[in-house]
């Protein structure tokens, strides 16, 4: 019998005298074609049915959305602009504008804890369920900036005053009233743990006693890589960028492997939260030395831009137009103390918060410098060349949980550029003289464990190569770690524990083990600490492989180095009562297995000498900080610092190379508003005893003072004007000691400045 035409009748697929679908699927497979065409409608109308269905769902969505509007304000009523106004445990969060107004929209419908903050405010919080347009957060002014969060001492974000690691913080706005440029200068005037040594090899840097090759720098928790007379080229920081600067003292190799003996320096930057964030700051002074910043942040929707440039450029300068010859004579010399040159720096970042809890970043940077050395005395310039690119994600749990992964890479280059003929090469050329590649990859969890308990776990791998045109034997050298790390936050009533280990394994010295923990216990108006931390450094490539030639000796390598270990100890209490704040800590630290130059042939007459890295020494550093900072009103606030270190060979009792013994800072600041006129005037001071160096002599104690002002205009609607001048050296100190001293500053003597600032935020 034939089968009715359902088309012809008017019947559809799903429709009344619909015939059943399990009718159709039993048809023979001749009949089931011939009614190929029904069954098509039958699919077509689910799907039609499936998409109605699911726009309504997401039009469901859309609607269930709420938005968040307010102010925030000084308790006197004054708004705060800038302060910033997240949701917690979501990547939602904007910046308040120059009247203080917010606004949160598009927020998927949910209970939510926002949270305003500023600097030198107390944070505030409000729960809210559903749209508010009358949010009103009142921040208390903070004179100790305690609420500062840092993340450097655990990993983890804690309040300054709530860190079980002891951490130094330089904000911004101690930056800004100092008006120090460069790190070098920033970190001098403001951190006396942190000193900083020139001579003709170049510039580095001490902490605690120990030289830069045992401090790990980094930038928004990634090492910056690179080679630079040992060390890595400070000059690329950018510190127009720069929302605090923060300071780990001793081991921290559990956290962050290899070269964190000596300390961590976590160089952190701002991204402006405002719609769109422009900047220009230009500074200039003696010796034609140029500074000019030009930062812009945007921020629509979900997506945000932020693009830096600096270029730096100066002339060079001679503190003696003197040097000593090979026989001790004083000879007339061309070379300079300080010599000229120029840099430029580009950074770029893009971030884009996928949803509340997702957010994607990737950024990029270019660096080059080139000095200008004086042609009668050098027959080619160096240049160097870095370039770094990382992405990575963020996933919030909740509860202060996530997960984040990144990818880091980071490109070294350095080269002669001939400005006199030398061999093959002519003026104008260039000879590559190493390349240096550090690629990191990285995961790491952030979980709750039950009420007490905060777990850290991390997995990590870092690759690096080198190639040295005129030093390898063999051309390009690599090794590589993998490493897991794991640590436990353990808070009970007032008591707070960190606790974790890094396991690695390295390409050549195979299995390590870095344990470290410790603990915080407030009484009172006290703070009381306690750490213990286990530290390693792996040989460099160059130690392990290079040969380099200097003026009276060649250093050969070894292939046959050990790793250099630490064990650090240090306990700390911290007086916080109002608007005074003081601490004092001490500090233990050993270095075992450390690398130096064991000299195998003294130089001769017509020859050079013969030395090779070596593990020969064993060193003990002993010490204690002070710090204390107040506000006495009236706008009146000051602050200061002094170290002691004494690092020592254990073997021999010398002191230690370039070590220093004692230094402090000082600084006293008034700030004054009128209307829309704000002054600030700072005085800050660095005081350093004798640094030692048993290669170069010692070089003398001195002290260097500052005087900076800075007129803040406001009320010109979305611009800000922020003129400053000041001087620098007051009292006119330099170090004129024939060229190749051990100097104490390369200062010129004394220094006026001037600077402009202009900002536009909307």
């Amino acid at each position: 019998m034939p089968l009715p035409d359902y088309r012809r009748e008017g019947c559809f697929p799903g429709e009344s005298g619909n015939l059943p679908v399990h009718t159709v699927n039993s048809f023979s497979r001749g009949q089931e074609n011939e009614y190929k065409p029904t069954t098509r409608f039958v699919l077509m109308k689910n799907k039609c049915l499936l998409t109605v269905f699911l726009a309504l769902c997401s039009a469901g969505i859309a609607f269930a959305q709420i938005t968040l509007k307010g102010k925030v304000t000084d308790e006197k009523g004054r708004p705060v602009p800038g302060a910033y106004v997240r949701l917690e445990n979501t990547t939602i969060g904007c910046a308040a504008d120059e009247k203080g107004a917010f606004a949160l929209r598009h927020i998927p419908d949910g209970q939510y804890t926002v949270r305003a903050s500023s600097l030198n405010y107390e944070p505030a919080a409000q729960k809210i369920n559903g749209s508010r347009d009358d949010l009103h957060f009142r921040l208390k002014e903070s004179y100790i900036n305690l609420n500062q969060v840092v993340v450097s001492g655990t990993g983890t974000h804690h309040r300054l005053k709530d860190s079980p690691v002891a951490v130094d913080v330089i904000s911004g706005a101690d930056i800004k009233r100092a008006a120090t440029p460069t790190f070098e200068e920033t970190m001098t005037m403001l951190n006396p743990s942190v000193s900083f040594f020139t001579n003709g090899a170049g510039t580095n840097m001490t902490l605690n006693g120990l030289t830069d090759k045992y401090i790990l720098v980094l930038e928004n928790g990634k090492r910056m890589a690179g080679d630079m007379s040992g060390g890595i080229d400070l000059g690329r920081i950018d510190m127009s960028r720069v929302k605090r600067i923060e300071v780990v003292k001793g081991a921290a190799s559990a956290l962050y492997g290899s070269d964190a003996i000596g300390g961590v320096i976590n160089i952190i930057t701002d991204e402006s939260k405002a719609k769109i964030d422009v900047a220009s700051d230009t500074r200039y002074s003696r010796n034609n030395r140029f500074i000019e910043s030009v930062d812009a942040g945007v921020n629509a929707g979900r997506f945000g831009s932020f693009t830096s440039y600096q270029r730096q450029q100066a002339d060079g300068w001679q503190l003696n137009p003197m040097t000593l010859d090979k026989k001790g004579n004083l000879v007339e010399t061309d070379k300079e103390a300080s010599t000229a040159f120029y840099s430029n720096s580009v950074n770029q970042r893009f971030t884009y918060d996928a949803t509340k809890r997702l957010s994607l970043y990737a950024r990029g940077s270019y660096f080059n410098t080139e000095n200008d050395r004086p042609v009668t005395e050098y027959k080619y310039n160096i240049a160097h060349e870095n370039i770094t690119y990382g992405a990575g994600a963020k996933y919030l749990l909740g509860n202060s949980a996530y997960i984040d992964a990144d990818f880091y890479g980071n490109h070294f280059s350095s080269s002669n550029e001939y400005i006199q003929k030398s061999g093959q090469f002519v003026p104008g050329e260039s000879e590559l003289r190493k390349r240096l590649r550090y690629y990191n990859a990285s995961v790491k969890g952030v979980f709750r464990a039950g009420r007490y308990n905060k777990l850290t776990a991390g997995l990590e791998y870092v690759n690096e190569h080198q190639k040295n045109i005129e030093d390898f034997y063999d051309g390009d050298k690599n090794m590589y770690t993998a490493a897991f790390l794991a640590q436990d936050e353990i808070k009970i009533e007032k008591l707070q524990v960190v606790a974790g280990f890094r396991y690695i394994y390295h390409k050549t010295f195979k299995n390590r083990f870095t344990p470290n923990v410790s603990a915080m216990y407030p009484v009172g108006n006290f703070n009381f600490r306690a750490s213990y931390a286990s530290g390693f450094r792996t040989p460099t490539l160059q130690q392990l492989y290079g040969v380099n030639e200097s003026s009276q000796y060649v250093t050969i390598n070894n292939v046959n180095l050990k790793p250099e270990k630490s064990n650090y100890f240090s306990l700390g209490a911290e007086y916080v009562y109002s608007r005074f704040m003081a601490s004092v800590s001490v500090y233990h630290n050993t270095v075992s297995d450390m690398i130096a130059y064991t000299v195998l042939e003294e130089p001769g007459k017509d020859r050079l000498g013969l030395q090779q890295y070596d593990n020969i020494q064993k060193a003990r550093i002993k010490g204690f900080d002070i710090s204390f900072n107040g506000y006495l009103g009236s706008g009146f606030s000051v602050g200061g610092g002094y170290n002691f270190a004494d690092a020592r060979d254990v073997h021999s009792g010398e002191r230690l190379d370039k070590s220093l013994k004692h230094a402090a800072s000082v600084t006293g600041n008034w700030m004054h508003a009128w209307n829309r006129y704000r002054l600030n005037v700072n005085v800050n001071g660095r005081i350093q005893g004798v640094r030692y160096s048993h290669s170069y002599g010692d070089a003398p104690k001195f002290q260097l003072w500052n005087l900076n002002t800075t007129h803040t205009i406001t009320g010109l609607g979305n611009f800000i004007l922020e003129p400053g001048a000041g001087v620098e050296n007051l009292f006119n100190y330099k170090d004129d000691r024939p060229w190749n001293s051990n100097y104490a500053t390369l200062t010129p003597g004394r220094t006026f400045y001037i600077r402009l600032s202009v900002r536009f935020k909307q």
